[in-house]
């Protein structure tokens, strides 16, 4: 754990008062996200799931595609990903291909159980082999699939992420 500095804090509360703001609204959860990059807010999110009609619409993705955005980048190397609430696995994963580099929060995945946003089912889903998920998966190769990768791999002017 690294020391939490008074610009922390600053950025936390801003989060929180983000998710008080907007679930007050009825954007959706109680849930908000801060990205900041060398004392820059990049982006800010609040969920929006129930708004917006849309599953992936928390927070800390909202606050990742405006930051991107912003900067015209899909990496945010050197931010750091201030959210009300620990990240839930969709958001982590997020956090991840956006490079974040920390992440900062204030309420923890059990407390978000014992208000009903319990994630543990996918944190326990995904561990576990294809064949034992509760969604179905079928593996159904494809020459056409791979070609589009093989090609993907010989394209001299891709941008690789």
């Amino acid at each position: 754990m690294t020391d939490i500095t008074s610009d922390d804090q600053l950025y936390l509360s801003r989060a929180v008062a983000l998710s008080r703001d907007h679930m007050n609204e009825g954007a959706g959860g109680p849930f908000g996200a801060v990205i900041v990059r060398d004392g820059q807010v990049l982006g800010e999110g609040w969920n929006q799931v129930t708004s917006a009609n849309d599953p992936t619409a928390h927070a800390e993705v909202v606050a990742i595609r405006r930051a991107c955005e912003a900067v015209g980048d899909f990496a945010l190397q050197g931010a750091t990903l201030y959210t009300s609430c620990e990240p839930c696995p969709m958001c982590l994963a997020s956090a991840y291909w956006a490079r974040i580099s920390r992440i900062v929060y204030a309420n923890t995945r059990e407390d978000a159980a014992e208000i009903g946003f319990d994630d543990s089912l996918i944190y326990d889903e995904i561990p576990k082999p294809v064949s034992e998920r509760i969604i179905p998966m079928d593996h159904v190769p494809s020459l056409e699939a791979r070609a589009v990768f093989d090609a993907w791999v010989e394209n001299p002017n891709k941008t690789a992420y």
